[in-house]
């Protein structure tokens, strides 16, 4: 149950600046479509419900880019927060073989076409790597997707030197995956780390000492919701 804070941080929302022009574009197209039923003074009936089923399809699309102002409260070190709004789906360990090269825990995010898709950072950090790949337009929630559809990931080296990657994962209805994280930027659990538009998913992976705090069925508030807490780097880890 998402408390009193929570909701009242999601109550100041705006729209995410990557929305902007394709809702201004679809105000104007749904405007001229409307516009002529009533000029030319169609059937009252049918000028209602074409206007009815426009309002709404404009409505849905706002709401998808929605953009709420969080703040993370509570304490930073070594935290891990939620990358994105939505629903765990996987929660294993896995080899990780792109760049960490070893086994690790992937918690996995699926945002519905009604979450807020924008991601946040999952711990503060340092970018070191970041690289986008052409693939498929899976189903999200399938395990392949995250090796085999459009994606994009970024390493991040916390103060304490653990390692953190997360991949932005397209799904079936998401064809456009926008990441802001470049090497050398500084990641911060507060600030947005990309954009996903339409039905998607993100997987974190973390070392396998982490403690993780959610379990598959929970539902996440990214930049919000801590689901997991770093242990000190031991000096003799190979994470490094």
């Amino acid at each position: 149950m998402r408390s009193s804070t929570d909701r009242r941080t999601e109550m100041r929302v705006k729209i995410h600046h990557e929305g902007t022009h394709i809702i201004i574009l679809l105000f104007v197209v749904l405007a001229i479509v409307c516009a002529p039923l009533w000029i030319w003074k169609c059937p009252v009936g049918i000028s209602i419900i074409v206007t009815v089923i426009c309002v709404v399809f404009f409505l849905l699309v706002t709401n998808f880019f929605r953009s709420p102002r969080r703040q993370f409260r509570g304490n930073r070190e070594n935290v891990v927060v939620a990358s994105a709004d939505g629903k765990v789906v996987a929660l294993e360990e896995v080899y990780e073989g792109e760049y960490l090269k070893q086994n690790v825990i992937q918690l996995s995010v699926f945002m519905s076409i009604l979450n807020v898709h924008a991601n946040w950072f999952p711990v503060d950090g340092e970018v070191i790597y970041a690289t986008h790949h052409r693939g498929r337009f899976m189903a999200a929630y399938l395990p392949k997707s995250s090796t085999e559809n459009e994606r994009s990931t970024v390493v991040i080296r916390t103060s304490g030197g653990r390692l953190v990657l997360m991949r932005q994962i397209a799904g079936a209805m998401a064809r456009r995956i926008v990441t802001y994280a470049r090497p050398g930027d500084e990641a911060s659990i507060e600030d947005h780390m990309g954009f996903i538009k339409f039905g998607s998913r993100v997987d974190i992976f973390l070392p396998l000492d982490t403690e993780i705090f959610v379990k598959i069925g929970d539902t996440t508030i990214g930049g919000v919701t801590t689901i997991g807490r770093l242990r000190p780097l031991n000096p003799d880890s190979e994470n490094a």
